[in-house]
């Protein structure tokens, strides 16, 4: 059976991170599998373009930021969507793109949420207080999980959102490109530091003001140690004035995948310490370089680090300090190879069939229980 999946997005950009590079990998294995694909995003103006991995349309949307646009007016994209007559969609957006649940089930075609953030931390931690926020994301997801077939989740921890919801769940642990991150590429110089990395989005959601607090608690107890901080977002600038005279380097914005790679392979240990993050894409090319990685002690990021590849510790400067230097003591050769064996766990080809698999009971009858669900009883009768 040949599949018509349509993806549609929100928030995708040339400086996104992992939601780009996971939808981009998802479509690229349909297309290997000899399915078409249609991705459906926001962009300056309306485009189509038709490339060896599907159809790529760009709804002309304003920009809510100076990196993402939003499309504003989700009929468009559904008209898009009208024209493509697609087998089943995945739509990786909560907020405008949602109403294509409704569009789907009036066509009697399949639709899946694909759930890349956890809103009720995510938006706790923008307004720092809890409260309102829990009964605001709860009403939206209840929404969601009654308008979706299914809810496709990366992690425990973002499963967590939906479990006492009636949704029909799906883990599908995202991959890492083995070829591109690998431990082959030139490793750290032993320069009698320890050299940390972090690589993302200079911005709150991802925490990583975490990160150069902890190599400032690293630098007060008179830790040899240097951060690198590469990517750009709103908070650079006040995370530079945070780093005061701490060994912290910010080198900006990091162009293609393969600089990327450099990056955490000539590293000693890469951070990702966010607590609300529900995968961690960084965390698995990082392993896949041979470094380890130190995270919080939850969220999904956390998930992925086992006690051979990295460490953890509380979500606070003097935690994460804890955790590093920890870490530290077990540099070395051995080390990087349980991170790099670590990181071959987690294959995009995985993930890819996972999903066809999804995709297919969802161009079929939808009747049966799907496999691999979490919670829930039956899926949401259309």
């Amino acid at each position: 059976m040949t599949l018509r999946i349509a993806q549609l997005a929100n928030f995708v950009g040339p400086v996104s991170g992992g939601m780009r590079v996971a939808i981009n990998e998802l479509g690229k294995g349909y297309v290997a599998a000899g399915h078409e694909r249609i991705l459906v995003i926001p962009g300056e103006r309306d485009r189509t373009e038709e490339t060896d991995e599907g159809i790529v349309v760009q709804v002309k949307a304003p920009r809510v930021s100076r990196d993402y646009r939003m499309i504003a007016t989700p009929w468009r994209a559904l008209e898009v969507l009208d024209r493509f007559r697609p087998t089943s969609i995945e739509v990786s957006d909560k907020w405008t793109l949602s109403p294509a649940a409704r569009w789907a089930a009036r066509r009697g075609i399949g639709s899946a949420l694909f759930s890349h953030e956890r809103l009720d931390d995510m938006l706790s931690g923008w307004v720092r207080a809890q409260f309102g926020v829990e009964s605001a994301v709860g009403a939206l997801n209840r929404r969601l999980v009654k308008e979706f077939d299914a809810v496709v989740v990366t992690s425990d921890y973002a499963a967590a959102e939906f479990a006492d919801l009636d949704a029909t769940l799906r883990k599908v642990p995202l991959g890492v490109d083995l070829e591109t991150f690998n431990p082959c590429l030139p490793g750290p110089v032993d320069n009698g530091l320890v050299t940390l990395c972090y690589v993302g989005r200079m911005s709150h959601e991802k925490n990583p003001e975490l990160g150069v607090a902890a190599a400032v608690e690293l630098h007060r107890r008179g830790v040899p140690i240097r951060l690198d901080m590469y990517g750009v977002g709103p908070d650079l600038e006040k995370m530079r004035e945070q780093a005061g005279d701490a060994p912290v380097v910010f080198h900006g914005f990091v162009k293609g995948r393969d600089e990327v790679a450099r990056c955490f392979a000539r590293s000693d240990i890469s951070l990702s310490v966010c607590p609300s993050e529900t995968f961690g894409l960084a965390v698995l090319e990082a392993l896949a370089c041979g470094t380890p990685v130190v995270t919080a002690n939850r969220g999904g990021a956390h998930e992925l680090v086992d006690a051979t590849s990295g460490e953890y510790g509380t979500p606070d400067p003097v935690g994460i300090a804890d955790a590093i230097e920890r870490l530290m003591a077990r540099l070395g050769p051995d080390l990087r190879i349980a991170a790099r064996q670590r990181a071959e766990q987690y294959t995009w080809q995985s993930s890819v069939d996972k999903m066809l698999n999804l995709h297919t009971w969802l161009a079929q009858d939808r009747t049966p229980t799907p496999p691999n669900r979490l919670f829930g009883t039956t899926p949401k009768e259309r």
